[in-house]
């Protein structure tokens, strides 16, 4: 026969729990509090760089006035290789609609990596245009890149409005592709004289 526990003993755990539920509530506030205010409340500028064209080695600024996907990526970066097939399809089916395309290669400055770099596009069957970041990492540092590989999208007003750290997977191609939808569909910004 079980003993019935005292009251006090019953008290003291509805405390306890009571302490508990109120602490994870704390937590989850604070959480969602950061995450209220660490988001923007309007999409952030677009920098304006300037990087050398792998092909041709002339320098080429990043786009005004179009919608540009911008894709930081390595040859040895193994998320980099797995979202390469999707940036050239994308690329083939959007180039079409007005989207260009900004691939920044951020290998490290060696007298072998434009060869390198060209050896991994050609193995892996990609054709898009490709720019090198350069030595002192002006466009990574300009959008504060972290981690590879970092793809976002620019709309025509050259503000980043959308952003990603990662490989892309299929949920990840499907929400860039309404992005890009959303951005080719918008009406250009008004020229200004």
């Amino acid at each position: 026969m079980a003993t019935p526990e005292s009251p006090k003993k019953r008290g003291g755990e509805l405390t306890m729990w009571a302490m508990v539920l109120a602490a994870a509530a704390t937590v989850v506030g604070i959480a969602l509090f950061k995450e209220q205010k660490s988001a923007p409340s309007s999409p952030l500028s677009a920098p304006a760089i300037s990087l050398q064209l792998l092909e041709g080695g002339r320098s080429v600024p990043l786009p005004k006035g179009k919608v540009t996907l911008v894709d930081f990526w390595a040859t040895w970066c193994a998320p980099c290789r797995a979202s390469m097939p999707r940036v050239q399809s994308l690329w083939h089916e959007y180039s079409g609609r007005g989207m260009e395309l900004y691939s920044v290669n951020t290998d490290d400055e060696s007298p072998e990596r434009k060869s390198k770099v060209e050896e991994f596009l050609q193995q892996n069957g990609l054709s898009f245009p490709v720019v090198l970041d350069d030595g002192d990492k002006t466009a990574s540092d300009a959008f504060r890149v972290a981690s590879l590989p970092t793809m976002m999208v620019i709309d025509r007003q050259g503000r980043v409005v959308w952003s990603r750290i990662g490989a892309i997977t299929t949920s990840g191609e499907r929400e860039l592709r309404v992005v890009l939808d959303g951005a080719l569909a918008a009406a250009p910004a008004a020229r200004q004289n």
